[in-house]
């Protein structure tokens, strides 16, 4: 079936909740994200830096140097979050069919992000969010700070295509976006051909994904001059425990 693509709407703070009902994805801008959240703008502008140091991803299957990663796992219950161990992060092949059935074991993410009182903030408004849409209970997060780049001429967000992530929920915020084309975000329908497209481009406005409805890509992307990049904040949120090859 054709794709067909209607228009991006933003959600305003008091519809987040019926609008990712209703369609089951959900569009805020940085104003109001920060409003729903606690979060000032201030304090997430300062984690920007720490995208600009991210280790280069050893687990590309096609070849490619444009992905630069960290990854870091929580549990949200009863208010409260809890860093994980570090761990490997593991997708079944029926969910990513380029990279599943691999233990990626990659760099952790420093605490000049995890010990910022906004980190912990953002993530628990995020698990809220989840909370209204499937119940009350413990939430297993995966949190990974991406950066995209143009070293071979081209980056791409998404090499396998489009995509669930076999979770609850999804959050994609842009972190950043520097000389770059492209990069332009398509949800679609799990069970039909109708979806919208837009292109991230303010810093921490968010895409909140309920995994289950909707499948997701972004487009790649390519430098306008020299060097550009994309730097996203991707939160997988999970009930009953975290993606594991034994479960």
């Amino acid at each position: 079936m054709t794709p067909s693509f209607a228009p991006p709407t933003l959600a305003q703070p008091e519809t987040l909740g019926a609008v990712l009902q209703q369609q089951g994805f959900a569009l805020l801008d940085a104003v109001s994200m920060c409003a729903l959240s606690g979060c000032s703008l201030s304090a997430l502008d300062s984690l920007r830096a720490q995208w600009t140091d991210l280790p280069p991803d050893a687990y590309l299957r096609d070849g490619g140097r444009y992905r630069r990663r960290r990854h870091a796992s929580f549990v949200v219950q009863d208010g409260k979050l809890t860093q994980e161990p570090h761990r490997a992060h593991w997708q079944p092949l029926e969910y990513n069919a380029l990279h599943g059935g691999m233990q990626r074991l990659f760099e952790p993410m420093t605490a000049d992000v995890l010990g910022q009182p906004v980190w912990t903030q953002l993530l628990l408004w995020v698990a809220t969010v989840c909370s209204g849409l499937r119940g009350q209970q413990p939430w297993f997060v995966e949190a990974h700070q991406f950066r995209i780049d143009t070293t071979d001429g081209i980056g791409r967000p998404t090499p396998e295509g489009a995509h669930r992530d076999g979770v609850d929920m999804v959050a994609v915020f842009l972190v950043d976006r520097e000389g770059i084309k492209g990069g332009e975000t398509r949800v679609f329908d799990a069970t039909g051909p109708n979806g919208q497209r837009f292109t991230l481009s303010q810093p921490w406005s968010v895409m909140l994904l309920d995994d289950e409805r909707v499948i997701h890509e972004s487009t790649p992307i390519q430098p306008l001059a020299t060097d550009g990049w994309r730097d996203t904040l991707v939160l997988t949120l999970r009930a009953g425990g975290f993606q594991d090859e034994t479960r």
